[in-house]
């Protein structure tokens, strides 16, 4: 069983994001109980899926088929890049490599919000379209985490992905007077892996990855479509 889980999922600031981090936790605690069986449960966490449900970039494309500014809240904000083969490939991974307790994240390229514009417009036709900006919403990050300084401070860099190990401490509370953990001590120096930090799109860059995208392409060749196309 892979569990789909999301960046809200790390320092949770609302209740969606609380419940993402405890879907998390309820699947390493069922996972220690797994040992010795044929069942293995572990997780993925990834990103914004680019052109999915709730993503912005099918709502900028509406906009500038309907003549009306392109609304942004923040141009510097940072967003993880990943199409929906991405995702799939991710979970593909966990499941062919997991072992009980696991998270997997996939090393993923970030933009601005202002590239991303940039980008739409210009495979658009019109790099001259009003972009206006609205502020930041309640709630809304500056940029995405998708792993914690603690879990830096463990993770295995699998190259492509990062892997974090289960928490495997029991509940024996002396241990946690008589010894701690040197990593979690040098975390307190490391960063954690978020769409600040990563590999950085430029414009060129975020053209060719919207272009992976089945309408996007067709947008480019002019056709007038909608982005739920």
């Amino acid at each position: 069983m892979v569990c789909l889980s999301t960046d809200k999922a790390v320092y949770p600031i609302n209740a969606m994001g609380i419940s993402k981090a405890m879907m998390e936790k309820v699947m390493v605690a069922a996972s220690r109980n797994l040992e010795g069986t044929n069942t293995v449960i572990c997780g993925t966490r990834y990103g914004n899926v680019m052109a999915s449900r709730g993503s912005v970039i099918p709502l900028f494309v509406e906009q500038v088929l309907s003549s009306k500014p392109i609304t942004v809240t923040d141009p510097s904000m940072t967003r993880f890049m990943m199409t929906l083969d991405d995702a799939v490939e991710l979970v593909l991974y966990a499941f062919e490599h997991g072992s009980n307790g696991d998270i997997f994240v996939q090393k993923s390229p970030a933009a601005t919000v202002q590239v991303l514009t940039q980008a739409i417009l210009a495979l658009m036709g019109k790099p001259e379209h009003e972009v206006r900006q609205i502020g930041t919403r309640h709630g809304e990050k500056l940029y995405e985490a998708l792993l914690s300084r603690e879990e830096m401070a463990c993770a295995e860099d699998r190259g492509d992905y990062f892997r974090v190990p289960p928490d495997g401490r029991d509940l024996n509370y002396t241990k946690f007077v008589e010894q701690g953990d040197e990593r979690l001590t040098q975390s307190s120096h490391a960063d954690e892996y978020h769409s600040h930090n990563t590999t950085r799109l430029d414009v060129e860059g975020m053209k060719a990855l919207l272009l992976k995208l089945d309408f996007m392409q067709r947008i480019a060749r002019g056709e007038h479509v909608l982005a739920e196309d």
